[in-house]
C-alpha cells in the first residue's frame, strides 16, 4: 500500500465559510444536457471565476476567497406554502438585477434535534448552496450534490461548509435543503392527485430531484459538468441517495452515488423512532391518525383543513415516522428488490459505514440516564424476545467491562451496530457489486472527536459514532471549533481524495493513497479508514461485526 499524502499538520473544523442551505425544489421541467451547457454560455465570461454567476433565473452575487468561491441561498423552487404546502416543487420566480448569494437560506421547518439542530419554523426553504475552487482551472468541474442527514426531521445544506472538500478536491459541491418530517413526508390520499403529481408522502425526495434537475441546467455556468454529477449523502441523506438509485424519476439526473451510514437494505427499527422507508399503506394509516389528531377528520375537507394549519401546530406532530414511502410512481419497489433484481439507476457506487454506528442512538444520547446492567437485559430481551438468549451470549456483559461502569451501554452499541448497520452493509455490498462498481469503507476512527453541538457526551466511549467521518471530509456545524490532530487531518486528505477522484471518475483511486479494491463476490473486504501508518487498510466486515451470527439468527 502507498503512503498517504502529507497534508496540514491539523485542521480546526469552525465555520470558514458557510456552505448555503441548499434546497432541492422540484422545478417540473426536463432539461437535457444541451440546456445546462446553454445556460452556461450566458455564464461562462463571469461565471468561472468571479462573484456574480448568470444562472437560469437571473444573476447571482456570491462571495470569492483565495481557493474557492461560494454561492448560498440560491432558490431553486417556489416557497412550498399556503396551497403550495404539500404539492410537487414548482418553479421558482426569477428575479431582475443581481441577487445576493453571500448568506444561507432559512432551514426547513423542524424541531430541534438531538445534536444541537436549531428549531426552525419556516416553510420557504428550498434553497441551495454552490462552492467551487479556484482559480478556475478551464476544465469542467464533476459536481457534488450533498444531501444531509438528520433523520428525514432535522438538518440544512447550511450545516455543511464544503470550502476545503472543494478546493482540495477540485469538485464543485452543491449543498441542499429538502422537506422535512411531516411537510415532506405526510402521505394521505386526501393529498394525492392536483398538486401532487406523484403521489403524496415522497415531498423531499421531489425536492431533490428538482435540485438535481437545477443543477443539470445551470451547473456549467459555475464551471460544473452536468453530465458528471455524484448523489452523495449520509443518515437520512444516504437513505435518500438509495431513493435516487431505486427511482425511475432520477434517471439520468447523476452518474454515481455516495451512500454514507444508511445501507440500503437496513430493517425498520421499532416504531416511534424509525427514520427508514415505509410502504405506502402503512404511510396512509399513519398519515390519516395523524391528520385526525389535528382535527383534520372529513374527507372532502381534510387536505384544506391540514393546510389551513400553522407551521407550529404541525410541527408537534412532526417528530416521529414521517420517511419516504414505497409505492407509487416516485419509488415504486421496495429496495431489497429493486436492488436482488438489478432494477436499479445503475451508477457507480460508494458505500460505507462507521465502526461504533449506534453510539449515536443510545438513550445517553436521547437526554435518558445511562443505560443499567438490568437495562440491557431488558432491553435485549424486548427487542429479540425467544432469540434474546443467544444474543446475550454472543455480547456477554463482562466483555465490555466491570460491573458498576458504562458497559451496557458499550454492548448495547455493539449489538445494534452490528444487527442494523454492518449485517445489512455487508448484504448491500454484494447486491450492489453484482451490477455496478461497487466501493465499500468502513469509517474507522475510534478517536474521532465527539460533536460539539450538543452538551451530552455517553458515559462509555464514543468511537468512531455515526456521523463522525463528516468532520474529515466538510466545516460541518455539529463540529465547530473540533481540531483533528495531525494523523487525523492526513486521513481526512486521503478521503477527500478517495471521495473526490469518485465524484471525478467512479473510481477513488490515485496516486498518495493506499489501494482501494472494489467489492468482489463472496468477499466481505471494505476498506477501512482510521489514521496512522496502517490506518487505511482492507477489513473483513462481516467477521468484524459478527454478521454470520445475524444471519442464521435472523435470516
Amino acid at each position: 500500500m502507498g503512503r498517504l499524502r502529507a497534508g496540514p499538520g491539523r485542521v480546526t473544523l469552525g465555520r470558514a465559510t458557510r456552505g448555503t442551505a441548499a434546497v432541492v425544489a422540484g422545478l417540473g421541467l426536463t432539461s437535457g444536457l444541451g440546456t445546462g451547457w446553454a445556460a452556461a454560455a450566458d455564464g461562462l465570461g463571469d461565471g468561472r471565476d468571479s462573484a456574480v454567476v448568470t444562472i437560469d433565473s437571473g444573476q447571482v452575487r456570491g462571495a470569492v476567497a483565495g481557493d474557492h468561491r461560494s454561492f448560498q441561498g440560491i432558490p431553486f423552487a417556489a416557497p412550498p406554502m399556503g396551497d403550495l404546502r404539500w404539492a410537487s416543487p414548482r418553479p421558482a420566480a426569477p428575479w431582475a438585477g443581481q441577487r445576493d448569494a453571500s448568506k444561507p437560506g432559512p432551514s426547513c421547518a423542524q424541531t430541534a434535534g438531538i445534536l444541537g439542530e436549531k428549531e426552525s419554523r419556516t416553510e420557504d426553504c428550498l434553497y441551495l448552496s454552490v462552492t467551487t475552487p479556484r482559480p478556475a482551472k478551464g476544465q469542467p468541474l464533476p459536481v457534488l450534490v450533498w444531501l444531509h442527514g438528520g433523520g428525514f426531521r432535522n438538518g440544512s445544506g447550511a450545516m455543511y461548509g464544503a470550502s476545503r472538500l472543494a478546493a482540495q478536491g477540485d469538485v464543485m459541491v452543491v449543498t441542499v435543503n429538502y422537506r422535512l418530517g411531516i411537510f415532506g413526508y405526510l402521505a394521505h390520499p386526501a393529498l394525492d392527485g392536483g398538486a401532487a403529481t406523484n403521489l403524496s408522502g415522497n415531498f423531499g425526495i421531489e425536492d431533490q430531484q428538482a435540485a438535481l434537475r437545477w443543477v443539470q441546467r445551470n451547473a456549467a455556468a459555475f464551471g460544473g459538468d452536468p453530465r458528471n454529477v455524484t448523489v452523495a449523502g449520509e443518515s437520512a441523506g444516504g437513505a435518500s441517495a438509495c431513493a435516487h438509485l431505486i427511482s425511475p424519476r432520477s434517471a439520468g439526473l447523476f452518474h454515481r452515488a455516495i451512500i454514507q451510514s444508511a445501507p440500503c437494505l437496513m430493517t425498520r427499527w421499532p416504531a416511534g423512532w424509525s427514520w427508514l422507508p415505509r410502504p405506502i399503506a402503512q404511510a396512509y394509516q399513519h398519515g390519516t391518525a395523524t391528520a385526525g389528531r389535528l382535527g383534520c377528520k372529513e374527507a372532502d375537507t381534510v387536505a384544506a383543513c391540514l393546510r389551513a394549519k400553522t407551521t407550529a401546530e404541525l410541527l408537534a406532530h412532526s417528530q416521529n415516522e414521517f420517511a419516504p414511502v414505497i409505492g407509487g410512481p416516485l419509488l415504486p419497489r421496495d429496495p431489497a428488490d429493486a436492488f436482488a433484481g438489478g432494477r436499479f439507476n445503475r451508477v457507480p457506487v460508494m458505500h460505507g459505514i462507521t465502526r461504533d454506528e449506534h453510539v449515536s442512538f443510545s438513550q445517553e444520547v436521547a437526554g435518558a440516564p445511562p443505560l443499567t446492567d438490568e437495562g440491557y437485559v431488558r432491553e435485549i430481551n424486548a427487542f429479540y424476545g425467544d432469540k434474546a438468549a443467544e444474543v446475550l451470549a454472543r455480547y456477554p456483559l463482562e466483555k465490555y467491562g466491570e460491573a458498576g461502569t458504562s458497559r451496557a451501554g458499550a454492548a448495547m452499541k455493539s449489538v445494534m451496530t452490528d444487527h442494523l448497520w454492518a449485517s445489512p452493509a455487508t448484504r448491500t455490498n454484494h447486491l450492489l457489486a453484482g451490477h455496478v462498481p461497487t466501493y465499500a469503507y468502513e469509517f474507522a476512527d475510534r478517536r474521532a472527536p465527539w460533536v460539539s453541538s450538543t452538551p451530552v457526551v455517553p458515559s462509555f466511549p464514543t468511537g468512531a459514532f455515526h456521523a463522525s467521518e463528516l468532520q474529515y471530509l466538510f466545516e460541518a456545524d455539529y463540529f465547530a471549533g473540533r481540531t483533528l490532530s495531525a494523523a487525523q487531518s492526513r486521513l481526512s486528505d486521503a478521503m477527500i481524495g478517495y471521495w473526490s477522484r469518485f465524484a471525478r471518475n467512479g473510481d477513488p483511486n490515485g496516486r498518495g493513497t493506499p489501494f482501494w479494491p472494489a467489492v468482489r463476490a463472496g468477499r466481505d473486504d471494505v476498506q477501512s479508514l482510521a489514521p496512522g501508518a496502517s490506518g487505511i487498510r482492507a477489513v473483513d466486515l462481516c467477521r468484524e461485526h459478527q454478521c454470520h451470527f445475524w444471519q442464521r439468527l435472523l435470516g
